[in-house]
């Protein structure tokens, strides 16, 4: 398909021709044109900081924006469906995942196009038909028998495009990549913002991977320019920032003051914010993380940056949402079950107790746990947001303070990182981004966490505590024993290991090299159909 210096390289079969029609490409190209000129300075500036980074420059609170942080000013009036958001749940756009999600009790559904979700030509497309169908409460599935559709409650449906370091291959826009963030942006507000409206709601938002205050203004800009074009009021477009970068922690305000006339509130994105102070920091000893296991978040870096975030909200009168519980619930473990539940629990006390206004879970069978921690906090309340956590005072040192309390690097840890990287990377070549391993819903934010610890430990020939040395040499023996043990369970279960070969070869390639690449997902996107 060709019009007006736009190609779509894949196929356009069924219901994806009501997705990709003239007038909805040509509107995600006249983002693409206007925003994405500015999208790749952005980028540079990232790898401008990280060479400074590495020069040994500091992460500091800006000099230049003081006055913002110092000055008294609120972000616009949440919208009264995003007003209770007390346990949001998470997962790809995935037909039946979907409809789970939306009944799950949960009050707020993000359907996720990035983290979670494999960006193959078909999952892209159809998660935008599944979009359609579930504003107009017309999603449904047969499957196995059994027929999944819509209750009369619903969560409040929220969306994640991918980061602006992403294009997609699919789609040129004359002759370049599509921003991917653009595509999924453009193709959601085209043909469900009115619809939407319509029914009471709104275009709402979950915006990914900011590392500073300029990019959070890029993404009002386009916001803007698409309310403008829709015809739709501006502000109607309500947006939450993921804060899971270290750059972000620093630019709180920053980003919710660039966003303001949209912004309803700022996530606490845990696991990629530790992916993140390994890549910003990890060429640098001093930063050296040990085993993910241990690092909890009660560990002053983690400590610190989400009590931040609570204060920083509150202050703007902003929903603070609190960070992920994975775990999912096995009736054939109840032994384990009832541990980790126990830990899930824990973790969603602490939030509450620290004036969180919601949190996110993974698995349905969470909703009822994180819901009843924050009921027995908030009661009645739809949120906490009257909570300004004055008390709550944050230094640079205090983000920086990466000591982890009883951390150790361990070989049982290298071997969890080379088996989670692995079946991840070939979950996500099949085409699947929120995979099931040992009990965990793991996306690429693990496997990120995975690879990059791999790299600073061998870069830094860390120790582990039984005497070896981690080395190259070490990682590939392990990843060898890993992939035949990996292979041979799959084939035991009549699954086939036809992408192990692939996703070992993109682990390699992410983990193993003299430099560490920014993200892992463009390497495994050249494999992807």
């Amino acid at each position: 398909m060709t019009e007006e210096g736009i190609q779509v390289l894949a196929p356009v079969a069924g219901r994806a021709s009501d997705i990709l029609t003239d007038d909805a490409l040509g509107f995600v190209a006249s983002l693409h044109r206007a925003f994405d000129p500015e999208r790749r300075r952005r980028l540079a500036a990232r790898a401008e900081r990280q060479a400074e980074l590495d020069a040994g420059r500091r992460f500091a609170f800006l000099d230049r924006t003081a006055e913002i942080r110092r000055s008294d000013w609120r972000v616009a009036p949440v919208p009264p469906d995003l007003t209770d958001r007390r346990v949001e749940i998470t997962g790809p756009v995935d037909r039946k995942m979907m409809i789970n999600a939306l009944n799950s009790g949960a009050r707020v559904f993000m359907a996720d196009f990035e983290d979670a979700n494999s960006p193959t030509w078909d999952n892209v497309v159809q998660g935008q038909v599944n979009l359609i169908d579930a504003v107009e409460g017309t999603i449904s599935l047969e499957a196995k028998g059994k027929r999944y559709e819509l209750g009369q409650r619903t969560a409040t449906l929220v969306v994640r495009p991918r980061g602006w370091h992403l294009t997609d291959k699919h789609v040129l826009v004359d002759g370049a990549p599509v921003s991917a963030s653009l595509l999924d942006l453009g193709l959601f507000l085209f043909h469900c913002a009115r619809r939407q409206l319509e029914r009471g709601t709104g275009p709402y938002l979950y915006l990914p991977k900011l590392e500073a205050h300029e990019e959070a203004r890029l993404w009002n800009e386009v916001l803007c320019a698409a309310q403008d074009a829709l015809d739709i009021p501006r502000g109607t477009i309500r947006a939450t920032v993921l804060i899971e970068t270290i750059p972000a922690a620093f630019e709180m305000d920053e980003i919710l003051f660039e966003l303001r006339d949209h912004a309803s509130g700022l996530n606490a994105g845990r696991w990629d914010y530790i992916f993140s102070v390994i890549k910003k920091l990890g060429r640098d000893e001093r930063f050296v993380l040990p085993d993910r296991s241990s690092v909890t978040m009660t560990v002053p870096f983690m400590r610190a940056y989400t009590e931040l975030l609570v204060r920083t909200c509150h202050r703007r009168g902003a929903h603070a949402i609190g960070g992920m519980a994975a775990f999912i619930p096995n009736r054939r473990k109840p032994d384990v079950t009832e541990v980790a539940l126990a830990k899930v629990r824990e973790d969603k006390q602490r939030e509450a107790g620290d004036g969180f206004d919601g949190t996110w879970v993974a698995h349905p069978d969470l909703v009822p746990v994180a819901t009843e921690e924050f009921d027995r906090v908030l009661g009645d309340r739809p949120h906490q947001r009257d909570r300004l956590r004055e008390d709550v005072i944050v230094t640079a040192d205090d983000l920086l303070d990466v000591r982890v309390p009883g951390g150790g690097v361990t070989g049982a840890g290298l071997r969890a990182n080379v088996e989670v990287a692995l079946r991840y990377l070939e979950s996500w070549l099949r085409g699947v981004g929120a995979a099931a391993i040992n009990d965990l819903m793991e996306d690429t934010a693990t496997a990120e966490i995975a690879r990059s610890q791999l790299w600073q430990w061998i870069r830094h020939r860390v120790a582990l505590e039984d005497g070896d040395t981690v080395s190259r040499e070490l990682v590939r023996t392990v990843t060898a024993e890993e992939h035949h043990r990996i292979a041979d369970a799959m084939v035991a279960d009549g699954l086939d290991p036809g992408r192990l070969e692939d996703a070992r070869a993109v682990f390699e390639q992410v983990a193993l090299g003299d430099d560490l690449p920014e993200f892992l997902t463009p390497a495994a996107y050249e494999r992807l159909p």
